[in-house]
């Protein structure tokens, strides 16, 4: 059985139910509005959807798919399961349990300009694992942060199928694009409102409770030569450490078009201040 469930519905381009420099700071990796969205989504979920939540004893939470950088939602998800389990907690029942879809993304496109059909082909050349013993005959709740034309819901559908999955599985977004009349590229919109620049991303970068996801590492690897020396001298060497780390554990060094800026950051990790474009590093406090 499934079931969906969005906090914010969207119907104009003009008067938008959330805040678009907040989300577009979320995409690229601002934690504190993870949180924010979180509280928002679980408060308007559960009243909804209490007696659901109350009638199963075995509860599995999945964020979107990914493969070992976590994406915007998962920190989305990280928030709603503290909440979620607060509410189980003040009910005497168990807490959720936690689960995800290993995804092998195969491309660099950003998807955001491109339509239904364009979107399920792209990903759909990507390759999917679940645990179907795990979360089978289970409440589960997938979480997203936005569900634009449904093609990323359509693929963990498929994904349940072809597991023969068990269970009643519930697809949460923080938004949802309700007027097909609405090019699909109004999410591009949406994400890149705040962050249109370098210097913009170096303020989402610089705060306090900013975390890398996937979209701002595949976007820092993307970086043309002058932006991405820009950005990098902004970053203490533990930023970059992690920033080298996450890549490769995404085997980003095996793409093409990310292999120069990533082996810029090793350059500058292994060559004290200077990258090898040859601009010097001015050290950020760690």
């Amino acid at each position: 059985m499934n079931h969906t469930y969005s906090l914010h519905k969207i119907t104009d381009t003009i008067s938008c139910p959330f805040s678009e420099a907040e989300y577009s700071r979320f995409k690229f990796g601002d934690n504190a509005y993870a949180e924010k969205f979180a509280d928002e989504l679980f408060e308007g979920f559960i009243a909804q959807h209490k007696d659901l939540i109350l009638s199963h004893n075995e509860i599995v939470i999945l964020p979107s798919p990914y493969h070992a950088i976590p994406t915007a939602s998962n920190f989305l998800c990280h928030y709603f399961k503290l909440r979620i389990n607060h509410f189980l907690y003040e009910n005497g029942r168990k807490a959720v349990s936690e689960s995800k879809i290993y995804r092998n993304q195969t491309y660099t496109t950003d998807y955001g300009n491109l339509d239904y059909a364009e979107r399920v082909k792209l990903i759909g050349n990507d390759t999917y694992y679940i645990d179907r013993n795990y979360i089978g005959n289970k409440l589960c709740l997938l979480l997203d942060d936005i569900k634009i034309t449904g093609s990323h819901e359509h693929i963990v559908k498929k994904i349940l199928n072809q597991y023969e999955v068990e269970g009643t599985f519930v697809f949460l977004y923080y938004a949802e694009l309700v007027n097909k009349d609405i090019h699909p590229n109004i999410e591009n919109y949406y994400n890149y409102f705040f962050v249109k620049d370098v210097q913009s991303l170096m303020e989402v970068s610089g705060s306090p409770s900013f975390e890398f996801n996937t979209r701002i590492v595949k976007y820092i690897l993307k970086l043309e030569e002058n932006d991405f020396s820009l950005l990098l001298s902004s970053m203490n060497k533990k930023m970059r450490q992690k920033l080298f780390a996450l890549a490769v554990s995404n085997n980003y060094h095996t793409i093409d078009e990310y292999k120069t800026n990533l082996d810029n950051i090793n350059h500058s990790l292994t060559n004290k201040n200077t990258n090898s474009y040859g601009y010097q590093f001015t050290e950020r406090p760690a």
